[in-house]
């Protein structure tokens, strides 16, 4: 019976594990995502499709936004692990304030595997015209005259973008207010340029439609360090030293998929990265790749969770009272 029962549970897990095909891959590979048309995550994620021409098959992203990101976090998770489904999460998945929605925060490699890194994305800071803020310093002084006073359009709290405001708030000893919202950065641009909302804190692709057209200023950038394709524009840290914020795409696998698909796209994910002209149209659009290995990707995810787990804290305590 012991012989029996043993040959059934190597067959059960011989049938639930995923058998790696050496010609992996030989049909589309779907990779998930959370955001919302037409965000900074949204713009580059549409670039992965950049991978199909490395792996030799069709890459399709698929936008699944909602509940916080769970909704895609959810759908990835439950996909067979055969290499054929990707997620790609944004950091805001990573560093979310508990609770907010279910499996949130994300923890690697307890929830997915990691495989490789997209970019790094730019999040800029900037003002409505009628507001009358043209640097940050003149921001920080208005808002320690009239503290809770001006607000921030951001696309969801718990984003990037809300935590870079947080940040800011930390940093600079200032008290802003948040404006969540949800769908991309279209509706909150709306009411920034109509002076509704004094401010909004968003990747530069959401935004870059009005930077040109000049409807909206730009205070400054939260990079740690000049961004080359945005030589005019000073960083946080120019005006609060060590400060750093951005927001970041990255590539995940369901669990039990196998190591060598793991592989063969982290190397295929890396050859595209160094394609010239990638990297150039990325650039554009306040994003600079980012290749890293599995391990790579997991120290960072780590390293990140680290470094906003204050902010996340100091919110959550200033929510409960």
């Amino acid at each position: 019976m012991r012989c029996v029962a043993g040959s059934l549970l190597l067959l059960a897990t011989t049938i639930a594990w995923p058998v790696f095909a050496s010609d992996y891959p030989n049909k589309p590979i779907k990779v998930i995502s959370d955001s919302a048309p037409g965000s900074a995550v949204d713009v580059t994620f549409r670039m992965v499709m950049w991978l199909g021409t490395a792996v030799g098959q069709q890459v399709i992203p698929i936008d699944q936004p909602g509940a916080g990101g769970a909704i895609a976090a959810h759908a990835a998770a439950e996909s067979i692990p055969d290499g054929y489904t990707l997620f790609a999460p944004a950091l805001s998945l990573f560093i979310s304030l508990p609770g907010k929605a279910d499996n949130l925060p994300l923890i690697l490699p307890r929830d997915f595997l990691p495989v490789g890194s997209l970019a790094q994305l730019s999040v800029f800071i900037c003002a409505s015209p009628q507001s009358g803020i043209k640097t940050l310093p003149d921001l920080i002084a208005r808002a320690k005259e009239r503290p809770g006073e001006i607000s921030f359009a951001a696309t969801g709290i718990g984003r990037i973008t809300h935590l870079t405001g947080l940040l800011l708030e930390s940093r600079a000893g200032i008290k802003l207010q948040a404006v969540p919202y949800a769908g991309g950065p279209a509706a909150a641009l709306t009411d920034v340029i109509g002076g509704r909302v004094p401010l909004i804190i968003e990747g530069y692709s959401g935004l870059a439609g009005a930077i040109q057209a000049r409807s909206i200023n730009v205070l400054a950038v939260a990079s740690a360090h000049p961004l080359p394709d945005f030589p005019n524009v000073p960083t946080v840290a120019e005006t609060l030293p060590g400060f750093a914020a951005g927001g970041w795409q990255g590539i995940v696998a369901p669990l039990g998929t196998p190591a060598a698909a793991i592989q063969k796209i982290n190397a295929s994910l890396r050859k595209v990265l160094g394609e010239a002209e990638l990297a150039k149209q990325l650039a554009l659009r306040g994003a600079y790749v980012d290749p890293m290995s599995p391990t790579e990707v997991n120290a960072f995810i780590n390293a990140q969770q680290e470094q906003w787990r204050p902010i996340l804290e100091a919110f959550e305590a200033s929510v409960r009272k």
